[in-house]
């Protein structure tokens, strides 16, 4: 194990995280900061109502091999704008996609909705997307309801009345050799976290009448017939999956969408029409590994990262 261990994605050598936080308007961003170099970047998009900037050309057969951020961020599509900001930050550096006239930084980014939790009119922007860069260090990673996750909540069938809080959280393994594997999710889900070892509810929607949750599937069952659409878009479960492992773009691609198993594992329902999940992959391309291997821990990480996320408050 490296003498610096965090559980968390800063375990992957070169990656730095920041926050920027609005905790008035209950909103924010986090950034996942590459070294200068950039990583070769993956992506796989699960849920039926997304909001991306800058996919398509991670995947195979596009000219772009490596990115140079990502950018996690609430205020739903608004809060694209952010990347404005990271793009600025990292073309100050002088860090970017070298193409002739400029250098031109990469910055893959998706949103989750937020705004029926704070101020519908404060969403994140550039100066934010700007300040999680400043921010942004390769030591522990504040989680809960900091940077992206500063709104998140989980468990809406029965409405946000009803939903519980969650965040962003973070975890990594160690797989020997000085190999790592990191994720970093924020959680807004439709569904239910649950412990992916014994299925129980973490948080979620609460019961209309008591103590406890109300069960998502089962609620969902006895709404047969009935219209749940209202609900619809205001959800998504967003993240970064990273290791050093030196892996082509198509195994990051790979690894993105075998790291959805663990989001799967560990809400449920996962991937309805009412979510946006999407997760990013990076690699910074210093070690040898098995591809299955890689994408196998990034599932198990991006478990205990959405676990994390309900379970840890460091604002």
């Amino acid at each position: 194990m490296p003498k610096r261990w965090h559980n968390a994605i800063t375990d992957v050598p070169g990656l730095r995280v920041g926050h920027a936080t609005n905790a008035e308007a209950l909103t924010g961003c986090t950034v996942v900061l590459c070294p200068p170099e950039g990583a070769v970047g993956g992506v796989d998009q699960r849920g039926g109502a997304p909001g991306t900037r800058e996919t398509d050309l991670l995947r195979p057969m596009h000219l772009v091999q490596r990115v140079h951020a990502v950018l996690l961020a609430g205020g739903s599509a608004f809060g694209l704008d952010a990347a404005g900001g990271v793009v600025r930050w990292l073309e100050e550096r002088g860090i970017g996609f070298e193409a002739r006239a400029a250098k031109v930084p990469i910055v893959p980014a998706a949103i989750l909705f937020d705004l029926d939790v704070g101020r519908a009119d404060v969403r994140p922007d550039a100066a934010m997307g700007y300040a999680a860069c400043e921010a942004a260090t390769d030591g522990p990673v504040a989680e809960g309801r900091v940077g992206a996750g500063t709104g998140c909540t989980v468990g809406k069938v029965l409405g946000p009345g009803h939903a519980s809080r969650a965040g962003l959280g973070t975890a990594s393994a160690d797989l020997g050799g000085g190999l790592v594997v990191g994720a970093l999710v924020a959680v807004n889900a439709f569904g239910d976290v649950v412990d992916p070892r014994t299925g129980q509810i973490l948080a979620g929607a609460r019961a209309l009448t008591g103590d406890g949750f109300a069960d998502t599937l089962a609620t969902m069952k006895g709404l047969v017939g009935k219209a749940i659409l209202r609900f619809a878009g205001s959800h998504t479960v967003i993240g970064v999956v990273a290791t050093n492992a030196r892996l082509t773009k198509e195994e990051a691609n790979k690894v993105a969408q075998m790291a959805h198993d663990g989001l799967a594992r560990a809400i449920r329902p996962a991937h309805t029409l009412f979510d946006g999940d999407t997760l990013f992959a990076l690699a910074t391309g210093k070690k040898r590994a098995d591809v299955n291997l890689i994408g196998a821990y990034a599932a198990e990480v991006v478990a205990e990262a959405i676990v994390r996320a309900v379970k840890t408050d460091d604002r």
